[in-house]
């Protein structure tokens, strides 16, 4: 089957004229490109579709190359693809033939309509008119979800090449949450996979700048990193990752998708957080041997 981008490119990374940090930056769910093909299958409107966006999360963070670091940014929508899942997390209803063992069929995510190629957008709305062939989701993952995570793991190891440590930072947007009793809900939700997957001290920093702002910044709940956190997040080998959420009533209108007045204070204060990274002490990221083998080594 045909790449539905086989004229275009399906996703992009915007390269620094100098390394000078070694943090990877990744905006996976911000494209916007819907390929014909794939709107001709939907039985969504146009603005329905959109409602998985991380709208305008690539423009938000799209300082980071000129501050010398890479930005890789999907142009594919969540809709259509979902890199931050694994690379076979499918739901059995949504195709014409069986899925046999080899596929994950049974996760959390396929059970909520959100697997690799998603069933619902946002508000449980369905998005196809009529099941897809297995071929479809090969040409999705193998053409386009594999060649992404190859970009990555490069980008990262380049990274890890050329500073002894490497940083993901994952970049994503949230809907505005609801308060919890007395608790006014989160602004910021840092996921850092509860304390496993990048060193303290790039989470403190990220509060620190989103917090002395002035917004409400929240750790791992409700959103405590996705597959590229939990796959790439190994620490105690020098590769740190951090998933950021932020909340999409600061800085666009939830229904219309537009941005909104609040959209350059955002911008302004995400590069506030990136040359905050970038100064970051590289020696706060040192591998660090976990206590169990460091006692066996002893």
């Amino acid at each position: 089957m045909q790449s539905d981008y086989w004229d275009k490119p399906a996703f992009e990374t915007i390269r620094p004229r100098r390394l000078v940090a070694p943090l990877v930056f990744n905006s996976a769910h911000s494209g916007r490109d819907y390929p014909e093909r794939f709107l001709s299958m939907t039985r969504l409107d146009h603005l329905s579709i959109r409602q998985s966006e991380d709208a305008y999360v690539d423009e938000l963070f799209a300082r980071a190359p000129h501050l010398g670091t890479p930005l890789l940014r999907a142009h594919f929508p969540r809709a259509y693809l979902d890199v931050n899942r694994e690379p076979w997390e499918l739901d059995p209803a949504m195709f014409a033939e069986p899925l046999s063992e080899r596929f994950n069929t049974t996760s959390p995510r396929v059970a909520a309509g959100l697997g690799t190629l998603a069933r619902l957008v946002a508000e449980n709305k369905p998005i196809y008119r009529e099941r897809l062939t297995l071929d479809d989701a090969r040409m999705r993952i193998e053409g386009i979800y594999q060649p992404y995570h190859a970009t990555l793991q490069k980008l990262l190891s380049e990274s890890l090449g050329a500073f002894g440590v490497a940083v993901l930072i994952d970049c994503h947007s949230m809907p505005r949450l609801a308060r919890s009793g007395d608790r006014l809900a989160p602004d910021i939700v840092l996921g850092d996979r509860y304390g496993t997957t990048c060193a303290t001290a790039l989470v403190d920093l990220a509060e620190m700048v989103f917090a002395g702002a002035g917004l409400r910044v929240a750790r791992n709940r409700p959103y405590a990193g996705g597959f590229c956190t939990r796959t790439y997040g190994r620490p105690q080998h020098g590769i740190h990752a951090l998933q950021i959420e932020v909340s999409r009533h600061l800085y666009m209108n939830e229904v219309t998708l537009e941005k909104n007045e609040g959209f350059p204070a955002m911008r302004q204060l995400i590069e506030r957080l990136l040359v905050a990274l970038v100064s970051l002490d590289r020696g706060l990221l040192s591998p660090v041997q976990p206590a169990s083998e460091k006692a066996a080594a002893e």
